[in-house]
């Protein structure tokens, strides 16, 4: 995020927060998740690929015998997605349609109550699934982790960072700051308003801080509400 707590501009052009040594983080971070979640505002907003850049951490996954990316995983609670986005990238068109199993390694969560919407929009290029009705962040984990994700990354953006972290959802939270204002206030921020469990009273613990170029990353353990951080 940049100084004043936003996660880019307001343009249609995509503002790089991160400095070169900070993306490379990442992708270790990332070849080393099970899944990456992001909300559907940040695929239609920024088109992600959410692939792993470096061929070495990719081989490396496969030879533990795991998939080459992470599994991709995103809600969204009106469905409103485009197929043809990176998101999706690598899918078999119509999959769905001519009886071929859905995709495992592209999961959408979404309410009951559209969820056949979805599947017919998104014809194969990946695994639509009921996760209640409103849309319940514990019943998705609970999903996912039934599918043997026990390390996922949740990249946001501002809605979905606000949801884990209202909700306590979140172990770890690796926030990265650029030297940079923005200063807008119709520009997305960390993180919504609302009520967090760790406030004054219940304060996460720092467990390290790194520079990486010019940005600064801190990275916090989150302690349950009523328990007392890491000692």
């Amino acid at each position: 995020m940049s100084v004043d707590g936003y996660l880019d501009d307001a343009t249609h052009q995509r503002l790089i927060l991160s400095s070169d040594a900070d993306l490379d983080r990442v992708d270790e971070v990332r070849a080393n998740a099970d899944a990456i979640l992001v909300g559907a505002t940040t695929i239609r907003r920024d088109n992600p690929w959410l692939r792993i850049r470096s061929a070495a951490r990719r081989e490396a996954r496969q030879a533990r015998g795991e998939l080459a990316d992470p599994v991709r995983v995103t809600i969204t609670r009106s469905g409103n997605l485009d197929p043809a986005a990176r998101f999706f990238a690598g899918a078999a068109p119509h999959a769905a349609a001519q009886g071929n199993p859905a995709r495992q390694d592209v999961l959408v969560y979404v309410p009951a109550s559209v969820h056949g919407e979805v599947e017919a929009r998104l014809a194969g290029a990946a695994s639509v699934l009921e996760a209640g009705d409103p849309l319940s962040l514990p019943v998705v984990l609970g999903d996912l982790a039934g599918r043997g994700v026990r390390r996922l990354l949740v990249e946001g953006g501002s809605t979905v960072h606000t949801q884990f972290l209202q909700a306590g959802l979140a172990d770890e939270l690796h926030l990265v700051v650029a030297p940079i204002f923005v200063g807008d206030p119709t520009a997305p921020r960390l993180v919504g308003p609302g009520q967090y469990p760790h406030d004054a009273t219940h304060r996460m613990h720092l467990e390290s801080t790194d520079q990486l170029g010019d940005v600064a990353l801190l990275r916090y353990r989150l302690a349950a509400p009523g328990t007392s951080g890491p000692g």
